[in-house]
This record gives C-alpha cells, sequence and structure tokens, in this order.
C-alpha cells in the first residue's frame, strides 16, 4: 500500500501544505509531491481543511494498490524550515537536505566536528554514521528508538531549543569511544568534571545584565522580576544564593541578548531556532537571542511565535550550575521548548540533579513543585479553529502523527 502524508503547515505568517508519497517499498523515503502555501488568513485556512475533509471522506479501496491518506498538523515550524521533506527517510536513503540535518547534529555534539567548519563531506546519504547518531539523539531526548526520522523525531528536531551541546563528542573521541553524553544518569545529567561553583559558606553569586546588550520592549522592572523569581526556583532548592550586582564587570554571571555571531563561538540563528545558551561553571555568561520575541505577559503579548522569558532563564541557569540537559521531557533542563509555553517549575529530576551538586538547602521541603506545570499562554493548551480541525480530521484518519 502506498502512503500519502498531507503536512499542513502554520507558522506566523504563512499557511500551507505539502502532500508527500510513500512507495511500498520498505527503505523508500517520503518525496514531496506537491506543495502550496499563501499567506495565512482564515479565508485560506478553510479552503485548505475543506480539502482535507474531502480527501478524508472519500472510500478506501482496500486493494494492495490503494493509498492510505495521513494527516499531520504542523503548529509552528521554524520560519523557512526545510526539513519536512526527510520525513520517513532511514538507512539507505539519498534525500537532499540530509546534509543540513547532519550539521545540525554535528552542532548538539551527536557527530564529530570533523570534516572542518565547512563540512566540505557532509553528503545527503543516510548512512550508518548518521543512523547512530540519530538513535543517540532520540534516545537522549526521550523519543522512540527507531534509527529513522519519523514524525516524533523531526518535530522535535523543528522545535526552538537551548543552544548547549547535548553531548561531548571530543571527550569520548580521546577515550576510544564514538561520542557519549556528558556525566550522566539516565535521567539528569553534568557537564565532564561536575564542574560547580565553589565558595565558602554561606554561598552567594553577584549577577547583572548587559548595559549594551539588551531588550527595550520588555520593562526593566518586568525583565528583572522574571529573573529574580528564575533564580529563587534554584536557591529554594539548594544552598546557594543570588544578588543582583550594581557593577556589571565585576557580577559571577552576566547575562545580555546577542543576535548571530556575537563571539563566542556559539551562534545564534534567528527566530526559534536556539533560543539561548550559558556556560558551565564558573564562566558565568548567559546569552539570549536578542531575535526571539521574549515574553513575561501572556495577556499582552500577543505574537503567535513569543517566548516565555522566566522559562528559558530558568533553564540557563541550571546550566550556570552545573546541570547539563536531561532525557526527561517534564523537567526544566529537557532541551526544548515550543512557543507561548510557560514551564518554571523544578521538577524532581531537576531539583535530585542540582542537589547532588550542592547539598540541599536545610529548609527545602518536598512540595507540589515535583507535579509537572507545563502550561500554555491561555493556561490550557488550545489551538484555534482550523488547527482544531484538522486534529479532528487527523484522529478520524487514525494515524495523525504528534508527540
Amino acid at each position: 500500500m502506498r502512503t500519502a502524508i498531507l503536512i499542513i503547515v502554520i507558522t506566523s505568517d504563512h499557511f500551507g501544505f505539502t502532500l508527500y508519497l510513500k512507495q511500498p517499498h520498505p527503505t523508500s523515503s517520503m518525496f514531496p509531491f506537491y506543495s502550496y502555501t499563501r499567506p495565512n488568513s482564515l479565508s485560506v485556512r478553510i479552503v485548505f481543511f475543506l480539502l482535507v475533509l474531502v480527501l478524508m471522506i472519500l472510500p478506501a479501496t482496500g486493494s494492495s494498490d490503494s493509498t492510505k491518506l495521513t494527516v499531520a498538523v504542523v503548529d509552528v515550524l521554524r520560519p523557512n524550515h526545510t526539513w519536512t521533506g526527510l520525513i520517513d527517510a532511514r538507512k539507505g536513503t539519498h534525500v537532499h537536505g540530509m546534509a543540513d540535518l547532519k550539521r545540525y547534529l554535528r552542532r548538539f555534539g551527536y557527530l564529530s566536528d570533523q570534516p572542518p567548519p565547512e563540512n566540505s563531506n557532509f553528503t545527503d546519504s543516510f548512512d550508518d554514521e548518521f543512523e547512530r547518531a540519530l538513535i543517540s539523539y532520540q534516545k537522549k531526548l526521550g523519543l522512540p528508538e527507531t534509527g529513522a526520522l519519523d514524525h516524533a523525531t523531526m518535530r522535535a528536531i523543528a522545535s526552538p531549543r537551548c543552544g548547549v551541546q547535548d553531548f561531548d563528542f571530543h571527550f569520548d573521541l580521546a577515550h576510544g569511544g564514538g561520542g557519549k553524553l556528558k556525566a550522566t544518569t539516565r535521567r539528569y545529567a553534568y557537564f565532564y568534571g561536575h564542574p560547580r561553583w565553589v565558595r565558602p559558606p554561606p554561598v552567594v553569586l553577584t549577577y547583572a545584565f548587559s548595559p549594551d546588550n539588551m531588550i527595550d520592549y520588555v520593562s526593566p522592572l518586568d525583565l528583572r522580576a522574571a529573573f529574580s523569581r528564575a533564580f529563587a526556583r534554584w536557591s529554594d532548592v539548594i544552598p546557594v544564593n543570588f544578588t543582583e550586582a550594581e557593577e556589571y564587570s565585576a557580577a559571577d554571571i552576566k547575562i545580555g541578548w546577542y543576535r548571530g555571531d556575537h563571539g563566542d563561538g556559539e551562534v545564534f540563528d534567528g527566530v526559534l531556532g536556539v533560543l539561548a545558551h550559558a556556560f558551565s561553571p564558573e564562566n558565568g555568561r548567559l546569552h539570549m537571542d536578542a531575535a526571539e520575541r521574549w515574553a513575561v505577559d501572556w495577556k499582552a503579548e500577543k505574537s503567535k511565535v513569543a517566548v516565555d522569558l522566566e522559562s528559558v532563564a530558568t533553564h540557563e541557569i541550571g546550566h550556570l550550575l552545573g546541570l547539563a540537559h536531561s532525557s526527561v521531557k517534564d523537567a526544566i533542563m529537557y532541551p526544548s521548548l515550543s512557543p507561548r509555553t510557560r514551564k518554571v517549575e523544578l521538577q524532581v529530576d531537576d531539583v535530585e540533579g542540582i542537589q547532588a551538586l550542592y547539598g540541599s538547602n536545610p529548609n527545602y521541603r518536598y512540595d507540589a513543585r515535583v507535579e509537572s506545570d507545563i502550561s500554555s499562554s491561555s493556561g490550557r493548551r488550545r489551538v484555534g479553529l482550523g488547527l482544531g480541525l484538522g486534529l479532528i480530521l487527523a484522529a478520524v484518519a487514525g494515524g495523525a502523527f504528534f508527540s
């Protein structure tokens, strides 16, 4: 049976679809058959979903040469995203765009950075090395370890995320391996050597904001309040306190907003790509991507691609303290965060990981923070009329791909 997948993509500016076809051969990959994109508007959405409805109610022939139609709705992909053509690719296939995906996995530590940065030897072939890297990526992010570019994996790859690497390839190559997780349990992880801030007690770390690298559409009061709450969540569970310093140059932790290549070797890539990055102890640098639309008040901020400032700040402070990325999806230290999503409460995984480095705050008590507190800008995640209809149709088809 042939498979047809209709990918409906909604971004802040455009609404479109691509029809992918897959032949019955097990090693064949999806290839784009037809694509159509128009500026985002209600009338365009209605036309598209009426088309989906017609396709869904067409009777299946049940014959061996019939075509099964599945609808997948991708609510927000990165602008100009080009990886949807890789959906369902697996070892042995050759698909345009695979080299870009190899560069993505190399950036986050799953592939060696040899060849050199120009990556002249990266090809579009799905080879053994790429399959091993992909399985490592799936394992780290808590995804099904299929070794293929299934929808769950592609959704994860397309999600905005932290720029800190998940793997340290250099360390493992020096010890005869092929790249492995930073020092880790099955959940939380550390940077190699378990670096942490070493100060005589009581430990007090200072932070300050760059006077030259800030955003101007969030009030300084709201911005500082968001970071203060983020620091407080960590000091609630460990014997480390944080206070804002008056002088930026003297602060232990230096916070700023930057664009593109800003001189630290970690290049930002625009809206809904890498959101931020921070360095392990005792470096103290925390950089936010100035290209993102940062939000502290979801009632006032209407952008569909806005990112919750406090959520990202809480995550990056975890890196500043010595935590690497976790495989637990609800943990603060999980590497990705969807737009218009608030995720600020430390989970058991975060607490256990950071307390293993610093010990427990004597006043800390196990409480409701262990329950997941992941909410959207509307309190509970909701979708618009068009997207909701798409989800219903996908469910009727029995093959929607959502993670």
